[in-house]
């Protein structure tokens, strides 16, 4: 569980709706094809950390926020 992960965000100034992130961690996050841009899913925070950290690491513009 993700005990430590109080909060994760997207920063739609940052993102640039590549979908790393929902590939890394399709329980966490989704693309708004509207925006196209990433946005995080109800729950995200009950997602598995480390996939979590895995897509904050290989966001291209580091644009997932994970607060602790």
């Amino acid at each position: 569980m993700t005990e430590n992960i109080k909060k994760v965000k997207i920063n739609e100034e940052k993102c640039i709706g590549c979908g790393a992130c929902s590939i890394y961690a399709p329980e966490a996050f989704d693309l708004d094809p509207e925006k196209g841009k990433a946005v995080v899913k109800e729950g995200a925070e009950n997602t598995d950390e480390e996939k979590i950290k895995e897509a904050a690491q290989y966001c291209p513009v580091q644009a997932i926020e994970i607060e602790q």
